[in-house]
């Protein structure tokens, strides 16, 4: 193998690829530490896996001698991002399996191991499940994959159920202490419903790579529904599924309400990371007291925390609020995380009594129900 790139290609390929490295290899598996280089043509393929998921990306390159090698990913990566922005020239010395990199005045051989022990990436060949807004699909991730456990207790719980039905995609995630719930309308109809659960942690890693990509994202199930996989123009991850079965979240989303709080969503979430500073020694609970207006005055909701031995704080809000008045108190930190990523200018909360799990809603955007239960309020 005898390639030259650009260095700032190859340090992208590296960052993207190197997601899918595996942080600590078990024994005989230490060549997943490694991350397979390869000529494709008039491109260089650069490949990773930790079993779990598999990233490969391609980066344009000016190949002389076709050839493959796997490298220790975090050695090469520091010293390719170290290197000034010019045209690096790779050589595989067969002989002792390194690759020998120059890059102006900088040159290095870093031992490798053969090509053909590294695992086989699967590549999914049928057609396109469906194709989405790659924004939109980022946008989706990150409103809905943060609920997901992230412990494997219960290993459908640490995944996103990913639902195509008709015209609709649908993702949903849940740990027992919340649920996130993301619906959109797609661009062609799916001909049967699917659904599979997808690894958060696959979710999340799409979302980074899709980056500030413009081109559609095709998404493909294999038939036997044990693999998926996410295509850009460059960039392919593909992922293991999980097995087992979702709960039927939608018995835990309340049918109705008695409160219904809408209020600006920055100052909504401005005032409870200011009351968090106070929840962390109390339980992290933050307690919301909700209170109608009277005649033209408008409603107002209380934001507040207490620690014993810390102090106390309250936050105040203009609200618009529907129904009684009403009291509950929730995690902080659940609280922040999905007022984090609602995009209105407005949130609604919908509350039926303090037992009761409440609904987040953002005004004027569709398609998106977030439910946090409760926390009980010592006396």
């Amino acid at each position: 193998m005898k390639v030259s790139c650009l260095q700032e290609n190859l340090a992208k390929g590296l960052a993207i690829a190197g997601r899918a490295v595996a942080a600590r290899a078990s024994m005989g598996l230490d060549i997943l530490s490694n991350v397979m280089i390869a000529t494709d043509q008039s491109r260089l393929k650069l490949s990773a896996t930790n079993l779990e998921i598999g990233i490969t990306c391609w980066i344009g390159t000016k190949v002389e001698d076709e050839g493959a090698i796997t490298i220790p990913a975090r050695l090469l990566t520091e010293f390719v991002n170290s290197l000034p922005n010019e045209k690096i020239d790779m050589e595989l010395l067969v002989r002792t399996q390194s690759l020998h990199l120059k890059c102006g005045r900088f040159e290095a051989n870093i031992k490798g191991k053969d090509a053909e022990k590294f695992p086989i990436i699967p590549t999914v060949s049928e057609a396109a499940t469906t194709t989405i807004e790659p924004a939109l699909l980022k946008e989706m991730i990150t409103q809905v994959a943060f609920s997901a456990a992230t412990d494997d207790t219960r290993p459908v719980l640490a995944g996103v159920l990913v639902s195509f039905t008709d015209s609709h995609l649908t993702m949903a995630a849940a740990d027992g202490f919340r649920l996130s719930v993301r619906t959109v309308n797609l661009p062609s109809s799916i001909p049967e419903k699917l659904e599979v659960i997808v690894p958060a942690r696959t979710m999340l890693e799409v979302s980074r790579i899709i980056g500030e990509e413009t081109e559609p994202v095709e998404i493909t199930v294999t038939p036997n529904k044990s693999q998926i996989l996410f295509r850009l123009p460059n960039v392919e991850v593909v992922s293991r599924l999980i097995e087992g079965q979702f709960p039927n979240y939608q018995q835990i989303i309340p049918a109705s309400y008695k409160t219904r709080v809408v209020v600006n969503t920055d100052d909504f979430l401005k005032a409870t990371r200011i009351a968090s500073f106070f929840a962390r020694d109390s339980a992290n609970i933050v307690r919301l007291q909700v209170h109608p207006g009277e005649e033209l005055t408008p409603g107002r909701i209380l934001v507040a925390a207490t620690a014993a031995e810390v102090g106390d704080n309250v936050g105040e809000l203009d609200a618009i609020i529907d129904g009684e008045q009403a009291q509950i108190a929730f995690n902080a930190r659940y609280l922040t995380d999905v007022l984090g990523v609602i995009a209105t200018q407005q949130v609604s909360l919908e509350m039926t009594g303090p037992s009761s799990p409440g609904v987040v809603h953002p005004v004027g955007g569709e398609g998106f129900t977030h439910v946090i239960m409760p926390m009980h309020i010592p006396k």
